[in-house]
């Protein structure tokens, strides 16, 4: 499965497995009590044991760490306490080789307000080149269309800063100004920022916050065709100097305006489909498979090379801002009922406890963002089965140290506990004495053992990765079906959204004479006839069957 980054293959992202990982929260090298690069180099044959082959890293620049790294205060370092630029390039080459992609932060749409270039326009004079670096106001009122993100934090865009005797504007907290992409000075160094880290050897870079480079009067300042337009030349720049590079977008967006990320194959690669992932815990706790269903058919057709990024969970909270206001609701009661764990227009918690940490449930929301159309994106820990921790501030309780091993702060570290970046997790169920790598290592049974056997199946079979989707309408609405088909080998995945055992009967006529055969049991399955093909599924059971000609293998 080693895929080379040293190799001509601008496409590679078509078979990418992502694993997202804070670097502070992975592993502790020096025993100061926060993660680093030497720590996650270190833990790089866990990552390729597990059978990824991408990792994302989040912010690492010098930064205040007032927004987890995202206000950023330096674009072309490394905070200290992660290492330096040399520790970096170690962890490339290493990354690279082990056939595993890096794919770093670029938080395109703001800074820190620590950020030298914020300094320089706030002391700037009113019409120099240096204030028009950002967005200044003599008043609060401009963009007044545009919605407030942050809702639990800030109440307005805008903020006064005496210095400067002006509003300045920000999307997300008042210490993270805007960047003003009017100035074309502004765009030139997000350019030397790419080359700077491209040049280095990253692999791809994800792009914060994307749909709100531009603002204009009289709209809600998101997915503007003068965005569209500077991402055009932000592509058209890296493919000119650089190969089998990648662009991630992050835009919370509906599937239609999310689509536009992509361009006509000439702006991102990557996208994230955010509406998908509420409705998939909506569908399992309505026992329908209706909003999966419904979502999966109001997204738009996407160019050849492009691919959206599936996910269930990650360091932020469980947005539901593309969800109804009745949708809403429904996730707070059912997945939210301590109020801590709701944060601006989402659920801060982790994979496992917000599935009572049901393992069926977990493996079953796993196979479906495995097998479904996308590039499926893995949040650190949640192959172990992580918890997490409501009392600590904003989404830090998703962000814990990692859990190694069931010794001193889980392995973690060997620093004072008084002295790790967060606690560690402490509940009873989620303990790193419960919950560890070490242990489920050991156990061939284990989450773990379960994650990393998905992967490699989803990296095996090019007909997950490349594959067309046939959605199949049994009987039972509990039941959500659906074929990925590509070169003559096709792949039935049927899951049951229920508690309840239940039977159903698939239209697999098109399969008459094949005999099925259970990809996760290796076990054959009765021959398919003319008449509709009857499986019974136990509580949220599911099947990864391969329908293929006798002798052939899957994945070949």
């Amino acid at each position: 499965m080693k895929d080379s980054p040293s190799k001509n293959n601008h496409l590679w992202y078509r078979d990418a497995v992502i694993y997202e990982v804070p670097v502070r929260s992975f592993c502790d090298s020096n025993g100061d009590g926060t993660g680093d690069l030497k720590g996650l180099t270190g833990k790089l044959d866990y990552l390729q044991e597990l059978g990824i082959n991408a990792i994302w890293l989040l912010p690492f620049y010098p930064s205040p760490m007032r927004d987890g790294g995202y206000d950023i205060a330096d674009y072309l370092g490394v905070d200290p306490q992660y290492g330096d630029l040399s520790d970096f390039k170690e962890l490339l080459k290493a990354a690279h080789e082990r056939g595993i992609r890096v794919i770093t932060e670029l938080v395109l749409n703001h800074t820190s307000d620590r950020h030298e270039w914020f300094q320089r326009s706030r002391r700037a004079k009113p019409d120099s080149p240096w204030r028009d670096f950002y967005i200044w106001s003599k008043t609060p009122e401009k963009y007044s269309k545009a919605r407030i993100i942050f809702k639990d934090f800030e109440n307005s865009n805008w903020s006064w800063d005496d210095l400067a005797g002006a509003y300045y504007w920000h999307r997300f907290y008042s210490h993270q100004p805007d960047l003003n992409y009017d100035n074309p000075l502004v765009r030139e160094e997000i350019f030397r920022v790419v080359d700077f880290w491209l040049e280095m050897g990253v692999d791809g870079l994800r792009l914060d916050a994307v749909p709100y480079l531009f603002k204009r009067e009289e709209t809600d300042c998101e997915n503007l065709p003068e965005t569209h337009d500077y991402l055009k030349e932000l592509r058209a720049h890296i493919d000119s100097r650089f190969e089998n590079r990648m662009l991630l977008a992050e835009a919370n967006q509906w599937p239609e305006d999310a689509r536009a990320y992509f361009g006509s194959g000439d702006e991102c690669q990557l996208a994230f489909h955010f509406p998908l992932m509420p409705r998939l815990y909506i569908a399992l706790q309505r026992e329908d498979r209706s909003p999966v269903v419904e979502i999966l058919e109001r997204t738009p057709p996407i160019p050849d090379n492009c691919r959206w990024a599936v996910f269930l969970r990650n360091h932020d909270e469980l947005t539901l801002e593309m969800v109804t206001e009745e949708e809403r609701k429904f996730m707070y009661q059912h997945y939210a009922p301590d109020p801590r764990a709701r944060i601006n227009f989402g659920i801060r918690r982790r994979l496992a406890p917000l599935l009572n940490n049901s393992r069926r449930k977990i493996e079953m929301l796993n196979l479906i963002i495995f097998t479904l159309p996308g590039i499926p994106v893995h949040y650190y820990g949640d192959e172990i089965g992580m918890g997490d921790n409501p009392d600590l501030p904003d989404r830090d309780g998703l962000r814990t140290p990692m859990q190694w091993s069931s010794g001193i702060n889980g392995g973690f570290s060997s620093s004072a506990a008084a002295r790790l970046y967060l606690p560690p997790i402490t509940d009873s169920e989620f303990n790193c004495e419960r919950v560890n790598v070490l242990d489920q290592e050991r156990d061939p049974r284990s989450l773990l053992k379960w994650m990393s056997r998905l992967i490699r199946i989803r990296r095996n079979c090019r007909t997950l990765s490349r594959g067309t989707l046939r959605i199949l309408t049994p009987a039972p609405f509990e039941i959500l079906a659906f074929l990925r088909c590509w070169q003559g080998e096709d792949i039935l995945v049927a899951v049951n959204l229920s508690p309840t055992p239940l039977k159903a009967k698939l239209d697999l006529r098109d399969y008459n004479k094949i005999i099925p055969v259970d990809v996760f049991r290796g076990k054959k399955l009765p021959l398919i006839g003319e008449d509709p093909y009857p499986l019974t599924f136990g509580p949220h059971e599911y099947y990864l069957l391969s329908l293929r000609e006798p002798g052939e293998e899957l994945g070949a």
